[in-house]
């Protein structure tokens, strides 16, 4: 048992250490480049929180990118600094792992269209209006200076000891990606051994235990499991519905899917690198304050 489940953290780590090295090298790049092409201003302008609009633009954003709760930080990062609207860019944080595609569509093929459609309708709904009561609260004050400022990339540009080089465009965008990315590989590399540790050593059996159907706490329990656990958007669903035929309560899979898509060790330690303390506790405290309302409104009404 020991040794299986030694061989599933090694391979996860492998996995996810590869996935999320590769996805975080190409958002960043393609990121960069939208950077080249799109004007700040642009960017501000679409998603400027002064006027409603742009909540549901980022919100919308969000689910036709199918990022997980990982992948968004490039993304976010790209955003701090093109200098979009505070709250806008946290509904984007919030719905992009949440509401991807590859999330929906499996919603759909698995427990049904009225099912997605309450998820979608609750995830997206908090979602923006966590945006909205973070910017009006002030939060923006807990974002690191740093996170706004340029990567600053170190290369031979001046031709090692000769005359300056002109370095291309698209060269250039490596060089500030890589850079970028250098910063951010101790936490990344934390958080999916953390991760991997954890997917794992945790059976499925203790998750089912408790949070089974009779257990009045078992949704905020499912909850809290589910962020430790990172899952895949191609595997969360399919584990639902393996823990619900177990006995676990639907409105607990709900929850469960939730606070597994939306938020994850990994991704907590790399918001370090963007986000003080007081930030990341309130970005935890919407993913799990999400799950638990998704949680017992969908016991309740279904």
């Amino acid at each position: 048992m020991t040794t299986d489940a030694l061989y599933e953290s090694l391979n996860m780590f492998a996995f996810l250490a590869t996935e999320l090295t590769l996805l975080f090298l190409v958002i960043s790049y393609l990121v960069g480049v939208l950077q080249a092409k799109i004007p700040p201003e642009k960017i501000q302008r679409i998603l400027s929180s002064r006027h409603g609009k742009g909540f549901i633009v980022a919100g919308l954003l969000g689910s036709i990118t199918p990022f997980c709760s990982c992948s968004t930080i490039p993304f976010l990062k790209g955003l701090l600094r093109a200098k979009a609207g505070f709250g806008a860019m946290m509904v984007f944080l919030f719905a992009s792992p949440l509401l991807n595609p590859v999330i929906i569509g499996l919603f759909v093929v698995t427990f049904g269209l009225e099912v997605t459609l309450f998820y979608f309708a609750t995830a997206m709904g908090v979602s923006v209006l966590a945006g909205y009561m973070l910017e009006k609260s002030g939060f923006e004050r807990y974002i690191r200076v740093e996170a706004y400022a340029e990567p600053v990339a170190r290369g031979c540009g001046t031709g090692c000891g000769g005359a300056a080089q002109p370095v291309s465009p698209w060269r250039a965008i490596w060089h500030s990606t890589w850079a970028d990315f250098k910063k951010v590989l101790p936490y990344l590399m934390a958080g999916v051994a953390l991760g991997s540790v954890i997917y794992g050593f945790m059976p499925t059996d203790f998750v089912v235990r408790f949070a089974s159907a009779d257990n009045p706490f078992a949704v905020p329990v499912a909850a809290v499991i589910g962020i430790p656990l990172y899952i895949r958007a191609e595997a969360v669903i399919p584990l639902s519905a393996a823990l619900a035929a177990k006995g676990m309560g639907l409105g607990a899979v709900m929850a469960l899917v939730i606070g597994s898509a939306g938020a994850s060790l990994t991704e907590v330690i790399l918001l370090k690198s963007i986000f003080k303390n007081q930030l990341i506790v309130a970005f935890l405290a919407v993913i799990i304050g999400m799950a638990v309302l998704a949680g017992y409104l969908y016991s309740y009404l279904f």
